[in-house]
């Protein structure tokens, strides 16, 4: 399994209006592809130098071909829908492999 990581901080202007668009369009377009099976959104509990509130959006996705197949067909319009927000985030993604997953007995 593999999780795509989304790392983002959004200016405090617009943050209601974005947390909103994030929660109700965004992830579920995301989770629509077809590419991941779940979709977690955790805010960063760290104050940022730059302002704004940090949040990571973690897509978990069953194989890096996937993952590839998303880059390939959907990316490049899921992050174009971001463009009513352009200027007022920052955002970086990562790739993460799951090692080990246990969950509590």
């Amino acid at each position: 399994m593999y999780i795509y990581n989304v790392t983002i901080n959004i200016e405090e202007t617009v943050h209601n209006e974005w947390l909103d668009w994030m929660k109700n369009h965004h992830i579920p377009d995301m989770l629509a592809t077809g590419k991941f099976s779940k979709a977690l959104m955790t805010k960063v509990l760290v104050e940022e130098e730059m302002g704004g509130t940090t949040y990571s959006v973690q897509y978990t996705t069953n194989s890096k071909e996937t993952l590839q197949k998303y880059y390939d067909k959907d990316a490049d319009r899921l992050r174009a829908e971001t463009d009513r927000f352009a200027g007022k985030f920052v955002a970086f993604s990562t790739e993460l492999e799951i090692v080990s997953e246990r969950p509590h007995p």
